[in-house]
């Protein structure tokens, strides 16, 4: 049997099976944290204020204030920061494009030469930088590529980021008052609900990282636990002071 038909069958096993998690974390890693953000800041916020022994309608509103706040910071916060992002980019693709059109042939060496580091033969490098560096479009998408690490057609939107991080803020701080508006007058079942869907946002978060599910959910629940407990001896102790 020739090396090509035993290599053959590996070759498909290896294709079919090789893959990987999603290193970039795509939409679930900004969407997950957002909303255990959520959760673990209104779930703080709103034991710390019972603990001072406040009555079920300041709680609520407290909760519901968090909500806004948090959700409305968290979005506004999202767009300031990719909507700089985003202008930077296009201020460093702005110099590309303007070196393109200015000194074609020395981008297209210092292209070459980025091959050569690589390991290409200094002919075959140049050959492809030439044939590259024939469409300035598809020149700027390389360079950026290459010197500056970013896709040009892939950059990311200020709107889609703040209205993703305002819903998923906003939801993961609606469990600790939904139980609140459903008819609840204790604390319990709102740091139930709370707890169990950290659990599930830390559960949910192995999806992007080498930890197994319950280990992500458990240690969640942990920390998100630890900070409620600690605003609640705090708004015990302010209670009492004041």
């Amino acid at each position: 049997m020739s090396i090509i038909e035993v290599q053959a069958p590996l070759h498909e096993a290896h294709r079919d099976n090789h893959t990987h998690r999603d290193v970039n974390g795509g939409w679930l890693r900004p969407a997950v944290f957002g909303a255990m953000d959520g959760l673990v800041s209104n779930l703080a916020l709103m034991t710390g204020v019972a603990g001072g022994a406040v009555s079920q309608q300041t709680i609520v509103i407290t909760g519901l204030a968090g909500l806004a706040a948090g959700a409305f910071s968290m979005a506004a916060g999202e767009y300031t920061s990719v909507a700089s992002q985003r202008e930077l980019v296009q201020a460093e693709l702005d110099v590309e494009r303007r070196q393109l059109r200015k000194h074609p042939v020395d981008e297209m060496e210092e292209l070459a030469a980025l091959y050569v580091s690589r390991g290409v033969e200094p002919a075959l490098a140049r050959e492809v930088a030439m044939q590259l560096s024939r469409d300035p479009e598809q020149a700027l998408e390389i360079h950026a590529r290459e010197e500056l690490g970013i896709d040009p057609d892939d950059l990311p939107s200020p709107t889609i980021a703040a209205v993703s991080s305002f819903a998923s803020f906003a939801l993961g701080a609606l469990l600790p008052v939904l139980p609140y508006l459903l008819g609840a007058t204790a604390l319990w079942p709102a740091v139930l609900l709370a707890l169990v869907g950290l659990f599930a946002c830390g559960a949910l978060v192995a999806r992007v990282t080498a930890r197994s599910w319950w280990f992500s959910g458990l240690r969640q629940l942990v920390l998100g636990g630890a900070a409620a407990a600690v605003t609640y001896g705090l708004g015990m102790a302010f209670g009492a002071a004041l």
